[in-house]
């Protein structure tokens, strides 16, 4: 059955030029959104999304910094050697948060049956009070904060599969145990989070799940990731909403990153978390886009998984690596402690 997608963006996010060299270019989105209205995906609407709040980014972030990054629109600044804005980079940042929080908001009142937030600048490097990693506001961590305070949503399992660990999302719940965050990432490498004892505190030990993985990981290695971790672990969490921090670049042609994963890999973890969705809260499930510097592998891949959204059955991966399979084993023994069904 296929299902209605949404796909919420602004190309005002375009604006957002942190430097001729820089990884972050306008052209990752402008050659996604480029090739869907050439070519759209059969049962998607591509939607203008709108701009946060200043309240709205606040559930995130304190005020005092949601008015820090406010106060340089339209301005040169740097935050550090990675974190440049331009002048269009603050709206771009607002614009992003926002479409996060409408693609939510479209999935939770069943406006839509998925949704992906085709944004930029990225997110989840975001810390509540720092900008890092070419993030400003946490797009993530302010959808699913919107998701709980205005939207009556009680438990949301947050899935990164990102080639960074998301470090500023896991930092903002890290107390919490209404917002599960799971990562797989490469391991160890920026922003140097993201270890197996990395599991929560207080009331939310255990909340934070990490899968460091080592370099050279495809397809079956993270789909394996996933099954034996996101899967089993979600069915005792029960989510009212899955938010993926969907990012591309642990695709093989990625200039940043050294794992082996493709367009169809991101399709069988769009599958998986669909069937998490599915399993547990009505199939409310949104990916909001993070990382990915190759823009043909980025582009195709943002598009396999929005078919996958749509109804599309990804392709089986095979056999996982040995390496891969220990990394999914010692986050398992670490896991194991707070979840005691895991296998």
């Amino acid at each position: 059955m296929s299902a209605r997608t949404f796909l919420y963006t602004d190309r005002c996010m375009l604006e957002h030029d942190p430097g001729p060299h820089h990884p972050d270019s306008p052209l990752r989105l402008a050659r996604i959104l480029d090739d869907l209205e050439r070519e759209p995906v059969a049962g998607t609407e591509l939607r203008k999304g709108r701009w946060a709040t200043y309240d709205e980014l606040s559930r995130a972030h304190p005020a005092s910094y949601v008015e820090l990054v406010t106060r340089l629109r339209g301005k040169h600044a740097r935050f550090d050697a990675d974190t440049i804005t331009s002048p269009g980079t603050v709206d771009a940042a607002y614009a992003a948060a926002g479409a996060a929080i409408q693609a939510v908001t479209a999935v939770v009142s069943g406006e839509a049956d998925n949704a992906f937030a085709l944004v930029r600048p990225p997110g989840h490097h975001a810390e509540a009070a720092r900008a890092m990693g070419f993030c400003f506001f946490n797009n993530v961590a302010v959808a699913v904060a919107h998701a709980r305070a205005a939207l009556g949503v009680e438990r949301v399992l947050v899935l990164d599969w990102d080639f960074h660990h998301g470090n500023g999302t896991q930092h903002i719940f890290y107390d919490r145990r209404d917002v599960l965050v799971l990562n797989t990432h490469r391991w160890p490498f920026y922003p140097g989070s993201g270890a197996l004892n990395e599991v929560g505190h207080g009331a939310g030990e255990g909340f934070s799940v990490n899968i460091p993985m080592p370099g050279g990981m495809g397809d079956a290695d993270f789909a394996l990731a996933f099954a034996e971790l996101a899967v089993p672990i979600a069915d005792a969490f029960k989510p009212d909403l899955v938010v993926v921090s969907a990012g591309f670049d642990t695709h093989r042609s990625d200039p940043l990153g050294d794992m082996r994963a493709t367009e169809e890999g991101f399709a069988e973890l769009t599958g998986i978390a669909r069937g998490i969705a599915a399993a547990h809260c009505g199939g409310r499930l949104v990916l909001v886009l993070e990382g990915g510097y190759d823009l043909p592998g980025l582009s195709r891949s943002v598009r396999a998984c929005t078919q996958t959204l749509v109804g599309s059955t990804p392709p089986g991966s095979r056999a996982p690596s040995p390496a891969g399979i220990s990394a999914v084993r010692d986050a398992q023994s670490v896991a194991r402690r707070y979840w005691k069904h895991l296998g």
